[in-house]
């Protein structure tokens, strides 16, 4: 039985935080970590077969801009994000033909994250006020990117039963999940 005890211990955090934050701050909070890490599948899926259907799939830069958690957005926004992007930028700047292509979406990410000014971050990322509500973006976003992926499939149905389709598919339905979810609870 002592190797159990744990559980007991993870039960009990788990209802504090229930008590502490309520289910509905939780359950958005976690479809906000499964949309930002399956956007960055995404971006690391882009350089495969997936770019064959033509998507301007350069949008996931301001979907990850407004929906990464505070918590990646700090780090990615502090040193370690500001080495990064210097590393990018001269990589990019004088080793033009060793840039690959499948990291100029995550580079342009990382650029935007780096150098949005306080003033935006705290004004559409972080306040959340009816028209400037970052959950909009993303849903225009996941909607455009999931209206295009199910039109190069040729239907729902294709892209659910296309072998080399189907992870894409269900990334982009977590992109959508988020800020839908993020939206109905705002309105409520």
């Amino acid at each position: 039985m002592e190797n159990f005890e744990y559980l007991n211990e993870l039960q009990v955090a788990a209802e504090k935080m229930v008590q502490s934050y309520g289910v509905i701050v939780l359950v958005t909070l976690f479809f906000r970590w499964t949309a930002s890490f399956a956007a960055v599948l995404l971006m690391i899926l882009d350089g495969t077969k997936w770019k064959s259907t033509n998507m301007w799939t350069s949008l996931l830069a301001p979907y990850l801009f407004f929906s990464l958690p505070l918590v990646i957005f700090q780090f990615l926004s502090g040193e370690f994000g500001k080495w990064s992007a210097l590393f990018t930028v001269i990589l990019k700047l004088f080793l033009p033909n060793h840039f690959p292509e499948s990291l100029e979406i995550p580079g342009t990410t990382l650029l935007l994250i780096v150098t949005a000014p306080v003033f935006f971050v705290e004004t559409f990322r972080d306040q959340p006020n009816g028209l400037r509500d970052p959950a909009s973006v993303c849903v225009l976003t996941s909607c455009y990117l999931l209206s295009k992926h199910t039109k190069a499939c040729g239907g729902h149905k294709n892209s659910f039963t296309q072998k080399d389709k189907i992870t894409y598919t269900i990334c982009l339905y977590l992109l959508f999940i988020y800020p839908f979810w993020s939206s109905v609870t705002y309105l409520f």
